[in-house]
């Protein structure tokens, strides 16, 4: 069965930074196209940042220049850097992810989420 596993997050002061890591688990060819996406408290999910499998990124306008999406792929991680981060930021963020299982069988899997609270 696969797995994503968030790490990284807890809580910081305002201006601070995290890194958060997702970790694809089980047995897989490949992680393909991911998203970070975020929840905050009354709202809808919304996409933070993503990363395609061959590198190409993407930002929402809101964390543009502040945060950094990365991949390892020797390591099946996928990394989420966040600089300067600011109350508005507090979200559970969730990693989703289509991974290959072989060369002809794909999954759309969701991470279980990890929740950043940007608080004095």
């Amino acid at each position: 069965q696969v797995q994503l596993v968030e790490s990284g997050g807890g809580l910081v002061q305002p201006g601070g930074s995290l890194r958060l890591s997702c970790a694809a688990s089980g047995s897989i060819l490949r992680i393909n196209d991911v998203g970070w996406y975020r929840q905050a408290p009354g709202k809808e999910r919304e996409l933070a940042a993503a990363i395609t499998s061959g590198g190409s990124t993407n930002y929402a306008d809101s964390v543009k220049g502040r945060f950094t999406i990365s991949r390892d792929n020797a390591k099946n991680t996928i990394y989420l850097q966040m600089n300067s981060l600011k109350p508005e930021d507090t979200a559970v963020y969730y990693c989703n992810a289509e991974v290959s299982l072989n060369w002809y069988t794909f999954r759309e899997v969701w991470g279980q989420g990890t929740l950043v609270t940007v608080s004095s």
